[in-house]
């Protein structure tokens, strides 16, 4: 049964799903630690274009970000170097893949990269202070989507603040990704209005993934 937060509690759809809904989207099970090395991939930056990606999101050299769902770091290294007089909040629920990223940090003397352990209902960051949240591919394994966004919500600097939220295309199915790891503009759209944030623009320069960009208002 649904209660008014949109979560519903029913038998799994799809066996890579935890059995929890919201507004009837199926939420995935989580990536472990132990996938970091496809996060790490080398056909990755071809496949998706991340180069594309950080081109679109129009950084400025003393924004604050946060990359929730960092993992070892994949776009917290190419972002700092977006934000020189700005910094990276490297945001992940995992230990053992902050510890990954510390040594990545080490390695690439990233001083302007901070590792951030959130929560799966809040990503630890102070309330309106952050220019831009990135979420790449992990949006839809929160187990807690509401509680998340509402915590994202409050991060984001009122009035201009924005969330990139990129996942792959549910719309098309030559994207060769199980469906429960997609997401639609639809349902995009809906679950980000539920927690208070505005609809700004549909990037789709990317080879399989959306690029969706909100806005906290003022």
């Amino acid at each position: 049964m649904a209660d008014t937060s949109g979560y519903v509690l029913a038998p799994p759809r799809d066996p890579n799903g935890i059995g929890l809904y919201y507004f009837d989207r199926q939420i995935a099970h989580v990536m472990g630690h132990e996938g970091a090395t496809w996060l790490e991939r080398s056909s990755r930056q071809q496949e998706e274009r991340t180069d594309l990606l950080l081109k679109e999101l129009n950084l400025k050299p003393t924004d604050v970000v946060a990359d929730i769902g960092a993992g070892t770091g994949f776009f917290s290294f190419q972002l700092a170097k977006r934000v020189p007089k700005g910094q990276v909040l490297a945001v992940d629920i995992q230990p053992e893949m902050l510890a990954a990223l510390q040594a990545n940090k080490r390695k690439f003397k990233a001083s302007n990269v901070r590792p951030v352990l959130g929560t799966t209902t809040s990503p630890a960051l102070p309330a309106d202070s952050v220019d831009l949240v990135l979420i790449v591919d992990a949006y839809h394994e929160f187990d807690h989507p509401r509680e998340m966004g509402r915590s994202i919500r409050r991060a984001l600097r009122p009035g201009t603040g924005r969330l990139a939220l990129v996942e792959y295309r549910a719309e098309d199915p030559n994207v060769p990704i199980k469906r429960i790891h997609k997401m639609s503009v639809e349902q995009a759209r809906k679950e980000m209005a539920a927690v208070g944030l505005e609809f700004v623009q549909n990037v789709e320069t990317l080879p399989q993934q959306h690029l969706l960009l909100f806005r906290r208002p003022r």
